[in-house]
């Protein structure tokens, strides 16, 4: 197997582990694997400095599924990480290498999913856990998570916890962790914060730092599309019809991918060949001649089996699967764009997968743009242009052969035109439908709308089936007497509807991931940040200078003044007492509720408590977890502030308070009424 992986060979890795390796299509390790791997195999604890898309996933999975016990059924290795997305995407990154490993288990735990499902999982046995650090506080402190026999524990990208807020909570996981563990830190940047944890909880790190120096040639036009809502194979087909191409190569991950969207091209009616590395050399090169010579247009590849490849008519590149790192990226579409050629290189992105994008674009130092979709219009110009062009070049072969064929068709249709009495046009027309089979020649709108309407359904089913899931599951425990689990959700992505039936935008209107927007608001929405003293500490409010009465009034002003209509204020009982930020409450928001930053209104830090704008009409299931969470060691017990019952305390500090009426001043006013 050494002699399949010589990069990966040299790290002593399982045999499992490198089966797994090939399968995905690694050949050598990236910079980031060359330096991580042996210290953490040695047990080292590492301090790694690495953008996002270096490969670093690989770089602290292997090692961990290197030196699992698969027999033992408890947590031996935990990954935290700042969002739910990232959670996911370690989490089957990691499954795939353990993919030859027999009893591995790995479970995802993040804000938004079910408990129900996590505490069955956990409860199963696991032995890697990847998660948000809100979820993992909450399975501690609930006793469904022990990190009595952790081994290793992983933070990936730490600056991005400490940017959302996270990074107490992380300490507070820390210290439930064994000493003896071994730790390793992940982070692009290197703030004095994380500098610090690394200092208290890292013993004699192996310090490791990698720059993305890898650049993609400026010849090489470089496009997105974001894939959510139509059909991959569908956006793939409308490329195909409106691009001008020589050859093309589209890239999937696994060599099953490859055979089976070439026979889904071919039945479109594209001369599309597979190129996978179980073929044998020379069924490759045959393949990869026919692509040079023109006989094939499409090579439908994995990564292994193209790198190298050097034929002058691709003119494009399409990324099917996003890759998995940059390294992976630069070399796919430097299949394109060579000897100073110009190349076209598209890239698929599920939503996500965007976090990958900007890695990508940070990397390589190249703005990758939206594809500008192809109307319908334009693909049927394209389809009516191809279809003429292929009968005069049919019409125009000097080949024998093809000629003959030609005169017994006339013939054929001209005895059929006169015993059928049909005109020559329709029986023409009739052999062109045969030619293209079921394929309508030309898209329509309403084959659009099918289209949507289908990806909806499937949506909507998959929701309907969490959901039918969900009420199986409180009537089991209703008839059982078992208590409810504390967060339970219906683990939907799709936008939250607002009490009035609206749809409430998950994401900004970039496109952007709501964990990767920066926590700035408008102006209209700027939120106050605590003072802090000479030590970095928050200072509580009262210590704080007040400034003018002018001052002191402005903010009472603020506190009550409501920022936009379609808002309404919240109650959380953590305050500048707690140490808490704005950041730590709009972290723990967006990951519990899965609502986008940009939809969190001004936030107002008091001493022992603070204030926030959501949205109107807020569900119910949601305000509940949200009052489960927790933030700097508290729970948020959120409420909202005009919802107390009549005669109770609101919880909203009172506006400035009027001298009290009495009979005697009421008297006074009376007469000064009738004086004017």
């Amino acid at each position: 197997m050494n002699d399949t992986i010589p990069g990966f060979g040299q790290f002593e890795l399982p045999e499992p582990l490198l089966r797994a390796i090939g399968d995905v299509g690694y050949e050598t390790p990236s910079p980031i694997q060359f330096a991580t791997i042996p210290p953490l195999l040695e047990g080292r604890d590492v301090l790694g400095h690495a953008p996002t898309g270096t490969g670093k996933t690989a770089a602290f999975a292997l090692p961990i599924l290197a030196r699992i016990e698969p027999r033992a059924r408890h947590v031996q290795a935990l990954v935290l990480t700042p969002t739910r997305e990232l959670a996911i995407q370690v989490s089957e990154a990691i499954t795939r290498y353990a993919h030859h490993l027999s009893r591995m288990h790995v479970l995802p735990i993040y804000g938004g999913q079910d408990y129900g499902h996590q505490i069955r999982g956990l409860a199963r046995g696991v032995q890697v856990v990847v998660g948000t650090p809100g979820r993992i506080m909450d399975h501690l402190r609930r006793g469904t998570l022990s990190l009595a026999g952790l081994d290793t524990l992983v933070l990936d990208e730490a600056d991005e916890m400490l940017r959302m807020g996270f990074i107490d909570d992380v300490e507070w996981i820390l210290e439930q962790t064994p000493e003896s563990r071994q730790t390793a830190l992940f982070s692009a940047t290197m703030p004095a914060p994380i500098r610090a944890i690394a200092k208290r909880h890292l013993r004699n790190p192996a310090e490791i730092s990698i720059k993305a120096e890898e650049r993609t040639a400026a010849n090489i036009r470089q496009h997105f599309w974001l894939v959510s809502g139509m059909h991959k194979l569908d956006a793939l087909t409308r490329i195909l019809d409106v691009e001008h191409f020589g050859g093309i190569i589209v890239f999937v991950r696994t060599r099953h991918a490859t055979v089976e969207l070439a026979e889904k091209l071919q039945a479109r009616g594209f001369a599309a060949e597979a190129l996978h590395g179980d073929m044998a050399q020379k069924q490759r090169e045959h393949i990869v001649d026919k692509l040079r010579t023109g006989r094939t247009d499409l090579l439908v590849a994995t990564d292994v089996v193209a790198r190298g490849l050097d034929v002058e008519r691709i003119t494009h590149v399409i990324n099917y699967d996003m890759p998995h790192d940059v390294e992976a990226y630069v070399h796919r579409i430097g299949r394109t764009g060579r000897a100073g050629r110009e190349g076209d290189a598209i890239l698929f992105v599920a939503p996500r997968e965007r976090r990958l994008l900007r890695a990508i674009e940070k990397a390589t130092r190249n703005d990758i743009r939206p594809y500008e979709i192809p109307s319908i219009q334009r693909v049927n110009d394209r389809r009516i242009r191809d279809f003429k062009a292929r009968i005069t070049t049919t019409l125009q072969d000097d080949d024998p052969d093809r000629q003959r064929s030609l005169e017994l068709l006339e013939q054929l249709i001209g005895d059929h035109v006169h015993e059928q009495g049909v005109p020559i046009e329709r029986v023409a027309a009739a052999l062109a439908q045969l030619s293209i089979g079921d394929e309508p020649l030309l898209l329509s709108r309403q084959q659009e709308k099918s289209a949507r309407d289908r990806s909806k359904r499937e949506k909507s089913a998959r929701g309907r089936s969490e959901r039918e899931k969900s009420a199986h599951e409180r009537r089991e425990r209703k008839k059982t007497g078992q208590e409810k689990p504390r967060q339970e959700r219906s683990g939907r992505k799709t936008p939250m509807p607002d009490s009035r039936g609206r749809e409430r935008p998950m994401r900004d209107h970039q496109g952007r991931e709501r964990s990767e927007r920066k926590m700035a608001m408008p102006d209209s929405q700027e939120r106050e940040k605590p003072e802090r003293d000479s030590q970095g500490r928050v200072k509580p409010e009262r210590d704080r200078p007040t400034g003018s009465n002018q001052g002191k009034q402005k903010r009472r002003v603020e506190r009550h003044r409501n920022d936009d209509p379609e808002t309404e204020r919240y109650r959380v009982e953590v305050g500048s007492e707690h140490g808490v930020q704005a950041a730590n409450i709009v972290g723990a928001i967006a990951n519990e509720a899965g609502i986008d930053p940009r939809f969190i209104g001004r936030i107002r830090i008091d001493a022992e408590h603070s204030t926030v704008a959501l949205p109107v009409g807020m569900p119910k299931p949601i305000l509940r977890d949200l009052k489960r969470a927790w933030v700097c060691g508290r729970r948020l017990a959120m409420t909202r502030i005009d919802a107390s019952p009549a005669g109770t305390k609101q919880p909203e500090p009172e506006p400035p308070k009027r001298r009290k009426t009495t009979k005697r001043n009421r008297k006074h006013r009376k007469v000064g009424k009738k004086k004017t």
